[in-house]
């Protein structure tokens, strides 16, 4: 069975910088076989309801301004994998549908560039559903999990804490009330409490500081729905960054 794992992506810079975090997402990659496909659900695709990438070949899509040609000039060249969009589409009961004009967002390739840079494992998407609660996009994940026996590795990319809003990059690492938030998310996941996770907004002012919107923390609730209760799981860059960024990653396997 493939792995399940959320990367805290961070800036689309990390695609072409060899730093902390590219070496933990190497790490990641070479710690599991290769899969046979992946699913990306990544916090930069965000629809009105669920849907499927089925696109052959889809495009590198740079959705960023302001970044060294050199971030433009990568073309993550992975074919993508319509067999397995339609297995997700049946196994979501006809609620998600085809999309052949989305791509592969940074929240997907920044990351796959680094941990598979050969490009040669079929990818598609899923969209995070705007309307969906926090329970119900838990429960996508759970009917996803099936994906994994296929070594289908489902990965979500965001990020934990994610408020650019109060980004400081005179601050070495987090500040205290990111800190608490990605570690009361850690202490819960080690302990399989996803009923707290799920209900992360009880915790008030440091999950409004954290979460001020839900695009980057979403992929984590569809990756615990895909997980199962006696995994391992192993965390990877568990560290904060300019204040309020979470690079925070966890593999369940």
């Amino acid at each position: 069975m493939s792995p399940v794992i959320f990367i805290g992506h961070g800036s689309p810079i990390n695609a072409i910088e060899n730093n902390e975090f590219t070496k933990g997402w190497k790490e990641i990659s070479s710690s599991f076989p290769k899969p046979d496909a992946i699913l990306s659900i990544s916090a930069h695709w965000v629809t009105n309801g669920t849907k499927v990438l089925i696109s052959e070949h889809p495009e590198t899509i740079h959705d960023f301004y302001g970044f060294p040609k050199s971030l433009y000039d990568i073309e993550y060249k992975a074919n993508g994998s319509p067999n397995f969009a339609e297995k997700t589409i049946k196994l979501l009961e006809d609620t998600a549908t085809r999309n052949d004009e989305w791509g592969l967002d940074h929240g997907t390739w920044s990351v796959l560039h680094i941990m598979y840079p050969k490009a040669d494992i079929p990818v598609y998407q899923l969209s995070i559903d705007k309307y969906a609660s926090p329970q119900e996009i838990f429960e996508i994940g759970k009917k996803l999990k099936s994906l994994r026996e296929e070594n289908v590795l489902i990965m979500g990319s965001g990020n934990i804490v994610h408020n650019l809003g109060m980004l400081d990059f005179n601050e070495n690492g987090g500040f205290e009330w990111a800190i608490d938030f990605d570690d009361y998310i850690k202490e819960k996941i080690e302990k399989r409490d996803f009923a707290s996770i799920i209900n992360y907004k009880r915790l008030g002012e440091i999950a409004k500081f954290s979460i001020p919107t839900t695009e980057h923390f979403n992929p984590l609730l569809y990756v615990l729905g895909a997980s199962n209760m006696d995994e391992s799981v192993k965390i990877y860059n568990n560290t904060c960054m300019a204040g309020s960024l979470s690079m925070t990653s966890y593999v369940f396997s």
